[in-house]
């Protein structure tokens, strides 16, 4: 439907819905990143030994360049930006490598090195449309498989309270996380209308009431916020180290295939088609540009939301004005912190009750993509191959303790960044057959073994017959 076309529907993308209809659902998506969003520059903040005022300009820039991205993303700016119903921020997937560079080079060691990394991203964003077969479904399925797969343990964590936490994994965390996931639960299956597709937020909204009975939500951060406070540019010098640079240019470009991946699924899971060249095209050119003007600014690198592509391919609901009002609020969120640290009271186990339907929905999504191809031998091979190495070495990361720093920065930080090397380097390297193929080459095995068979059995006879 063109773009200039009036409608009210939210399962449209041009679709402008009622306020009063679009909010909540705006709202689930908020509260599904907000805590992933303030919590990487809330961890790089106490890496680097960051002051109370840094720590806190970190957390507020941190959500202005969310929002801005999202917006960039939905309405795009000449060739930047996907216009697809995605919701982009600042990055979990980063996180290993940034703390890496950051305890070596502090804050100012990782925003010069980031500016590199966006960079490269713009170049696999301009290269992409020639490139593009070298992702098919079996390698985006994958990465978005495990996308999915890696998030189980940050949703549980969240139930648990949170790790590090006095409270972590006692009773009333699972209460809370318990009541909100069944509330979810209930919402989606059994309600209708308006209620279904806020599933999220109502389960939000009623583990929030019980973990405020129970004296698990505090107040503190929202009566010290204040009320408005402006962005600067370079609040930080910028540093340029040559073993920081290779670890973001890595990580970037690896980051480039898991927007592949979430853009693939939020196409395929929300939109029921493929994802197309020139939304590809400027869903990497548009991540890479904020990544890089973030850096100017004192944000971290930006990414998708893989949670809220659960949420589209979820609910359905792909009104780009729904997914803007979210980023308009992040926005504000950052220009007046005390907004912001409202969000922040939500405990962890309402949010991880909330968000562990919503990662379940991105692993089938990936297996949605895996099966658009054939499930050869090959492409078995491909998948579980990429899901056995960047699974086991996830689940076991003292076995690359000696492995060399870099390589250890490279496939030590993220699961994704395992899955997404494997699978891209072994479509490259194994033989293209179909299953057409695979069936006329075991013909041709049995063929040849009963071939064999009868002249062995012609020779015993002629033995025999002496």
């Amino acid at each position: 439907m063109p773009a200039n076309s009036k409608n009210s529907s939210i399962l449209d993308f041009y679709g402008k819905p009622p306020l009063s209809k679009a909010l909540p659902l705006s709202m689930q998506h908020i509260l599904a990143m907000i805590m992933g969003v303030i919590t990487p520059p809330i961890i790089i903040a106490s890496i680097v030994d960051a002051t109370l005022a840094d720590k806190m300009m970190l957390i507020q820039i941190a959500l202005i360049a969310s929002g801005v991205c999202t917006l960039l993303h939905l309405y795009g700016i000449w060739k930047f930006g996907a216009r697809l119903p995605a919701i982009f921020g600042v990055g979990f997937a980063y996180v290993p490598t940034l703390a890496a560079i950051g305890g070596q080079h502090g804050i100012e060691g990782i925003l010069g090195a980031q500016v590199i990394g966006g960079i490269a991203m713009i170049v696999v964003g301009y290269f992409i449309q020639y490139i593009r077969h070298l992702f098919p479904p079996v390698v985006a399925g994958t990465v978005v498989l495990v996308i999915g797969l890696s998030l189980y343990d940050i949703a549980i964590n969240y139930i648990a309270g949170g790790v590090g936490r006095e409270s972590y994994g006692s009773l009333n965390n699972w209460i809370v996380g318990g009541i909100t996931l069944l509330s979810v639960l209930f919402a989606s299956q059994y309600a209708k209308g308006l209620m279904k597709l806020s599933a999220i937020i109502v389960g939000i909204v009623g583990g929030y009431v019980l973990a405020w009975a129970l004296g698990m939500v505090r107040f503190e951060a929202v009566h010290t916020a204040p009320w408005f406070t402006a962005p600067r540019i370079m609040p930080f010098e910028m540093e340029f180290h040559a073993a920081a640079i290779v670890s973001m240019v890595v990580i970037c470009v690896i980051n480039s295939v898991q927007t592949i991946g979430d853009l693939s699924a939020t196409t395929v899971g929300g939109m029921n088609r493929e994802l197309h060249t020139r939304e590809l095209t400027g869903g990497l050119l548009g991540n890479g540009l904020t990544t890089t003007m973030s850096a100017f600014f004192g944000a971290l690198p930006t990414a998708t939301f893989s949670q809220n592509v659960g949420i589209v391919a979820m609910t359905k609901v792909v009104s780009r004005y729904v997914l803007g009002l979210a980023g308009l609020f992040m926005i504000a969120a950052g220009l007046s912190p005390k907004f912001g640290a409202l969000m922040t009271t939500i405990p962890y186990p309402v949010l991880g009750g909330a968000t562990v339907t919503v990662f379940g929905m991105i692993t089938m999504t990936g297996i949605q993509l895996l099966t658009k191809d054939e499930m050869s031998a090959r492409n078995m091979t491909i998948a579980s191959l990429a899901l056995a190495l960047s699974l086991g070495i996830y689940a076991v990361p003292q076995a690359i303790q000696r492995l060399p720093e870099m390589l250890q920065l490279v496939i030590g930080g993220s699961p994704i960044v395992v899955a997404a090397i494997t699978a891209f380097t072994l479509n490259l390297l194994l033989p293209y057959k179909t299953l057409v193929d695979e069936a006329m080459e075991r013909e041709e095995i049995a063929r040849s073994n009963h071939d064999t068979h009868a002249i062995r059995a012609g020779r015993r006879a002629d033995w025999q017959n002496g």
